[in-house]
């Protein structure tokens, strides 16, 4: 048996931490962690229960706060940073400001810092507009709090690192009290949301996770996916080209069967010898530029970016590309093709002029 006096006690569910003074040291009790503070003059041990009340009391707590208010919430704001210099916590008083330009501001510093014990304090005349535009920077997370079991909330489920306050509608003496709570609440805590009890082990996890998850959104995509904007393109997008096995340099889609309507592609210096169609046919050019000659007609027509062009059924026409070139056609009917020439008398046929 050995003299005991009580020093100290912090109560937490069944763990507490106890500080003795003894005459004999028993051997550790199973689930508590032994050790000296630096400072052993006297006899003094510490015993340390491995429990998460523990592990949130070690959190880091601010060390500096940025803080910022508009005209209807300086007062407040005021009375706010004259506290938080009384109790030797660093502030950044960027001053008086729209409600949207200091909740900006001060989301923007606080979350500059890089740290996570820099915090931000901001105040208007609700505390709505400076808690919104705070939030508009990836990382911050604001929150009104009229109480404190508001500021409870906050901290224990949502990690806020913004208080938001209204200087309208809420005393010195309140926000104070609020401030108080916002700065010693951890992260996970019991909070009148968990009716002041510890979480689920499932609500943990889900906080926990609820981090890296949070911090994710409003951050640019590293390689976002283009977004379409052009109907055509959208309608041959995941369709496989094939070639036009009698147009050498020729690749197609088709994008309806009947009437039939296609993507084709032509390569740079690429000919289609003369042909026509059962179906007369309407051509946009989506790039490059390309020559038709319309045999029947004895016309010539130069296609370039954005060019359209509406050749009749029956038509005889010839075609050279003089860059890589895609188009959509449209048929009247269904597609089909018959040659009039062969490629060697095309190319002889463009190569002597005659048709230009």
């Amino acid at each position: 048996m050995f003299s005991t006096r009580t020093l100290w006690t912090l109560t937490h569910k069944s763990q507490f931490i106890v500080f003795y003074q003894l005459s004999t040291l028993p051997p550790p009790t199973p689930g508590l962690q032994k050790s000296t503070p630096p400072t052993s003059s006297s006899s003094l041990s510490i015993f340390t229960p491995l429990c998460p009340a523990i592990a949130m009391a070690a959190e880091p707590k601010p060390q500096k706060f940025i803080a910022g208010a508009d005209d209807f919430g300086c007062p407040l704001k005021d009375a706010l940073v004259s506290y938080l210099r009384s109790i030797n916590i660093e502030v950044e008083d960027i001053g008086v400001g729209p409600y949207y330009s200091i909740g900006e501001q001060v989301g923007r510093k606080v979350a500059a810092s890089g740290t996570d014990t820099t915090f931000g304090l901001v105040s208007c005349g609700t505390g709505a507009g400076v808690q919104i535009f705070a939030n508009k920077t990836p990382g911050i997370y604001a929150v009104k709090c009229l109480s404190v079991d508001d500021a409870k909330n906050a901290r224990s489920i949502n990690n806020a690192n913004v208080l938001a306050v209204a200087g309208m509608s809420t005393s010195p003496e309140t926000a104070i009290e609020i401030l108080k709570t916002f700065i010693s609440t951890p992260f996970k805590s019991p909070c009148p949301a968990s009716d002041n009890k510890d979480w689920d082990p499932e609500i943990q996890k889900f906080l926990d996770n609820s981090l890296s998850e949070m911090a994710q959104i409003g951050k640019p995509n590293p390689s976002p996916e283009p977004q379409e904007t052009c109907a055509i393109c959208c309608l041959a997008k995941n369709r496989e080209f094939v070639p036009v096995e009698i147009m050498p340099g020729g690749m197609m889609k088709i994008v309806r069967e009947s009437p039939t309507s296609a993507i084709v592609r032509f390569k740079a210096g690429s000919i289609e010898p003369a042909h026509h169609h059962t179906f007369g046919h309407d051509l946009v050019v989506m790039k490059g530029s390309k020559r038709v000659w319309n045999l029947t007609k004895k016309e010539k027509y130069d296609l370039t970016t954005g060019d359209y062009l509406f050749t009749p059924a029956g038509d005889v026409h010839r075609v050279k590309y003089f860059e890589d070139t895609e188009f959509f056609i449209r048929w009247d009917g269904h597609w089909d093709i018959f040659l009039d020439e062969d490629l060697d008398t095309a190319k002889a046929a463009i190569d002597s002029g005659k048709d230009s």
